[in-house]
């Protein structure tokens, strides 16, 4: 039987990322999951509210056939997309329909460390993700202010835009192998061309800090594009603040994923 604290922290988080007044999801948009063995998850069923997200709103979903068809080179359709979220469910009585981007939420949460996913759509980053020279700035992949370094990562992870579905999966996992290449490590932030934001994590709890800063990083961000554009750490810089112990200390006192150079110092 799947562990009922893994359920009860999905839906707290849901909530959190749901709640209205923060302005990152509303009405059906936004979905999350989260890793209950290493065989099946949850993901929340396509159209339910995040901010309201009960258990019976939950689907619970085989890896197998899911990441099968994501390493496919097969063109799937509409339909054929429908029948494979469906017949992926592990119990489904009530006959509910896994979100539509259960695909790369399946491969997020098959990564080493990730237990948890929460995908929004932030009207701050929006701001930037349907800008021209926002999207340009962010995928530069700079980094404007230490926290967001702690608590983001050492830079974002940027996905062009494609239909959702298997295509984004697809496109996403390009993108996150291509991340792990040149920085030696997965990403905790993920940007969408024209679409939304993404945050995986070992806990529910990092999930939420990541879109706290994310949402706070893009405010700032549009507000240095209105005063002539942002003016980005240095890379030096930025390997600073990622090797500095005293920010280990604050990543572990935030219950975040301690971040570690390398050599491992």
């Amino acid at each position: 039987m799947a562990d009922n604290s893994i359920m009860q922290d999905l839906l707290a988080l849901s909530r959190q990322l749901g709640d209205p007044e923060r302005q990152w999801a509303i009405l059906g948009e936004g979905n999350t999951s989260a890793r209950v063995d290493d065989e099946t998850f949850y993901v929340k069923a396509s159209g339910s509210q995040l901010g309201k997200l009960m258990e019976q709103n939950v689907t619970h979903v085989r890896f197998a056939p899911i990441l099968e068809a994501l390493h496919d080179s097969r063109d799937y359709n509409d339909a054929q997309i429908k029948d494979l979220l469906y017949s992926s469910c592990v119990h489904n009585e009530k006959g509910l329909r896994p979100s539509t981007e259960t695909v790369f939420h399946a491969f997020l949460l098959s990564l080493p460390d990730v237990n948890f996913v929460g995908h929004t759509h932030v009207i701050s980053i929006n701001g930037l993700m349907c800008s021209a020279h926002g999207w340009q700035a962010v995928k530069s992949g700079g980094r404007m202010f230490p926290d967001e370094i702690v608590v983001c990562g050492v830079a974002p992870c940027c996905v062009p835009y494609v239909d959702p579905g298997i295509p984004l999966a697809r496109a996403l996992r390009r993108a996150v192998l291509e991340y792990q290449d040149r920085h030696g490590m997965r990403p905790k932030a993920i940007y969408m061309q024209n679409h939304g934001f993404t945050a995986l994590a070992r806990t529910a709890q990092e999930v939420e800090n990541i879109h706290l800063m994310a949402d706070k990083a893009a405010q700032i961000m549009l507000g240095a594009m209105a005063c002539g554009g942002p003016a980005f750490l240095t890379t030096e810089n930025v390997d600073r603040i990622f090797s500095r112990p005293d920010e280990h200390y604050r990543q572990r006192a935030l219950g975040i994923k301690e971040d570690r150079p390398a050599d491992g110092t």
